[in-house]
């Protein structure tokens, strides 16, 4: 049977981690897999803003009949 275990821990003062697992016997063999946790929220681009705005338009199409209709208003 196969076990997952997750715990989030601290890095000590010499690079050490402590994990306590007592669901698991005493010589088990384990896989242990370090992932450093990012404090920082992912970067947004200038492509996610895109049509979010108010007054924005969602496709090309929109935008050819604003357009459009604008040059209109001049004549």
């Amino acid at each position: 049977m196969i076990h997952a275990v997750r715990q989030r821990v601290m890095i000590g003062q010499d690079g050490t981690i402590q994990i306590y697992v007592p669901e698991l016997k005493a010589g088990t063999i384990a896989d242990v897999i370090i992932l450093e946790a990012s404090d920082q929220t992912p970067k947004k681009t200038l492509t996610g803003f895109i049509g979010k705005g108010k007054g924005c338009f969602k496709t090309a199409g929109e935008v050819d009949t604003f357009i459009r209709n604008e040059r209109n208003t001049w004549e």
